[in-house]
């Protein structure tokens, strides 16, 4: 599994709209609004590098307010929940 970290700036009066629209995106699992630099962080869990890629070039360019992307894939992963193995549904 691949987890990337979509760090976005968004047009202030579209961001909870936007927040809305990419929570819908096939892949993202989690989307936050947040203070500082950037104001929404997605997080985004997919099975291969090439969805992400469709997943930021193709899927997210379609959500209306957003002004730039900054995205961070994950190496390793360091928690208490097994996330591999809920989201391994039929392999």
């Amino acid at each position: 599994m691949v987890t990337a970290f979509i760090l976005i700036r968004a047009q202030r009066d579209r961001i909870a709209q936007a927040a809305q629209e990419i929570l819908k995106v096939p892949g993202i699992a989690e989307v936050y609004s947040v203070a500082g630099d950037y104001d929404i962080v997605a997080v985004a869990r997919v099975r291969k590098n090439e969805e992400l890629a469709t997943l930021v070039t193709d899927d997210l360019i379609k959500v209306g307010g957003i002004t730039a992307t900054s995205t961070m894939i994950a190496f390793r992963q360091f928690s208490n929940f097994d996330l591999e193995r809920m989201f391994a549904l039929g392999e």
